[in-house]
């Protein structure tokens, strides 16, 4: 299984959330980026349906695959606190 982690960064001026290089949109407050974090990180992990999936590589390139709905990841948030 696939271990997958956000980490809880300071960004723009405010908090936000990132898996690797790429950042989520940031909010006001370290506790609203966690909060949407965890959030992702759950709905990334529940089963669901086959379907297609779209996601942004490290070089900006966005890809679609057919995902079985099954193959679910391990996520993890990861806190900062400075």
């Amino acid at each position: 299984m696939t271990d997958v982690t956000y980490e809880i960064v300071q960004h723009n001026g405010g908090w936000a959330y990132k898996l690797g290089d790429v950042f989520s949109e940031t909010f006001a407050t370290h506790d609203e980026a966690r909060f949407a974090a965890e959030r992702v990180a759950k709905e990334q992990e529940r089963p669901g349906e086959t379907g297609t999936i779209e996601y942004q590589d490290e070089k900006g390139r966005w890809h679609e695959e057919l995902e079985d709905g099954s193959d679910r990841p391990h996520t993890h948030v990861s806190e900062t606190t400075d």
